[in-house]
């Protein structure tokens, strides 16, 4: 994979469904762009270094907060590249009752083809939040399927840990999601996973008429063979010739045995 432009904030990326939101940092040829955007808690979940990791393979712990980058690349699933861009969503307000987005951060959530939604296994209150996160999401896209990854960061910091894994994976069942727990800080592999995943999904939606057409195609009948229509052809060709002589040599005998009084021709001539 490689990283084919920097990246431009949310603030100026166009509003979804414009002709310049396709062409922004990929140019106009080609087909749009696959769309994911990652949210979470800013206090905790910081999604913009679980982005840079995947973009980069580089781990930076220090951002500018709230910056709502959009970055851009391409990558390789099942043989096929696809480019995609990855926002990582400023916005989320944490509060004691639960948690509020505000209208940028709607923005980005309609705009996204699938969503990474991720929390901190060192604090419980970011676990609890998601359920809430997930069910705001779908709500944005109400009639849609959107691929949802649930992302736990921080993996690495067993000594303040407060989420097991098996929490995540029961949550991750309830939402009917996809679950990895990564450490962003130190393993690359789980937080390619994680995207990679959410990439496949994006790629076959993008691909919706594939198999129908293959359906529609497979049901036209196979033209016949050249070969084997020359072989019927001939063969009624010599099975005419065939009968026709059978015909004639008939004709034949039957006018000799009338001009032959000695083996009752007369009688046939009688007869007609």
């Amino acid at each position: 994979m490689r990283l084919i432009q920097n990246m431009c904030t949310i603030a100026e990326y166009p509003a979804p469904g414009s002709a310049a939101a396709a062409d922004c940092c990929l140019g106009a040829a080609g087909p749009p762009p696959g769309q994911i955007a990652v949210v979470g808690p800013v206090v905790w979940a910081r999604p913009v270094t679980l982005v840079v990791r995947f973009l980069t393979k580089r781990f930076i712990g220090d951002y500018e907060r709230n910056a709502g980058n959009l970055y851009t690349r391409q990558v390789q699933i099942e043989g096929e590249t696809l480019a995609i861009q990855v926002q990582d969503t400023p916005g989320i307000q944490v509060h004691e009752n639960g948690l509020s987005c505000s209208e940028q951060l709607n923005r980005c959530i309609r705009w996204a083809d699938a969503v990474v939604i991720v929390f901190s296994v060192t604090d419980y209150k970011s676990y609890e939040l998601i359920g809430q996160l997930h069910q705001h999401v779908q709500q944005l896209h109400l009639g849609a399927r959107l691929p949802v990854v649930v992302v736990a960061n921080k993996a690495d910091l067993l000594h303040i840990k407060q989420v097991d894994p098996q929490l995540g994976l029961q949550l991750a069942s309830v939402l009917g999601c996809s679950f990895y727990e990564v450490s962003v800080s130190e393993n690359y592999n789980d937080v390619y996973n994680a995207f990679h995943v959410l990439c496949k999904e994006v790629s076959h939606k993008q691909q919706p008429s594939s198999t129908p057409e293959k359906r529609r195609t497979s049901l036209i009948p196979r033209p016949k063979s050249p070969n084997m229509q020359d072989l019927k052809r001939r063969f009624k060709q010599a099975l005419s010739a065939k009968v026709r002589t059978v015909t004639l040599r008939s004709v034949g005998l039957l006018q000799k045995l009338r001009s032959e009084p000695g083996r009752g021709g007369t009688g046939l001539m009688r007869l007609e």
